[in-house]
């Protein structure tokens, strides 16, 4: 088998995943991903798609992530994992579709504005 290759991307986070056969190692940035994730959400994020297509130990993944923070981070390489695998067998598509791990979330931080101290609130309006 072939490596594979998906890109996934969440908030300021961008995830290279390169996929393959193997016992189901995940490094990413050159470490175990539970030593890049330390906390234990971050790090069933980053197995979801392994575990709803019970696949948990058949695959090594080899991801670089730059941008962001940890948790646009493990959805970005989610995201990736989740492209990966439709890669390889296109049958996983709709089971990974409809838990929600296809879709890119295009939520990004709203810029502040001038005059304002943050993007939406407002300085206190004096009347008098």
């Amino acid at each position: 088998m072939e490596i594979i290759n998906a890109i996934g991307r969440r908030k300021a986070s961008v995830a290279r995943v390169y996929l393959k056969e193997g016992s189901g190692k995940i490094t990413v940035n050159d470490r175990d991903y539970k030593e890049y994730f330390p906390i234990d959400t971050l790090q069933y994020v980053v197995d979801q798609p392994f575990n709803l297509l019970e696949a948990a130990g058949r695959y090594d993944v080899i991801a670089t992530i730059c941008g962001g923070g940890i948790k646009g981070q493990s959805e970005a390489l989610r995201l990736g994992i989740s492209r990966a695998m439709v890669k390889l067998d296109p049958e996983n598509k709709p089971k990974l579709k409809s838990a929600g791990f296809m879709t890119r979330d295009p939520r990004e931080v709203e810029r502040k504005k001038p005059g304002q101290p943050k993007a939406r609130k407002r300085f206190q309006f004096s009347k008098r």
